[in-house]
């Protein structure tokens, strides 16, 4: 097994030809860790908003069909 050995900060972002993919890699995972809780948040309010507007339009119809009784 061969070990990496880099004598300057250089040669360790190359990371012996190959940095550009690993630090692909973690910018990549870094974006998608920062925007992952971002999205969840936009899709937990869609979903309220959306429990909240069928509970209206049920209490509307509901109301309006105790409204119609004699």
């Amino acid at each position: 097994m061969t070990t990496m050995q880099w004598h300057s900060l250089s040669e360790f972002l190359d990371m012996g030809g190959r940095g550009g993919f690993v630090w692909g890699a973690y910018g990549t995972m870094a974006v998608l860790m920062l925007i992952e809780p971002l999205l969840a948040r936009w899709r937990h309010r869609a979903a309220r908003s959306a429990i909240a507007e069928r509970m209206a339009d049920e209490e509307a119809a509901r109301a309006a069909a105790a409204g119609d009784r004699p």
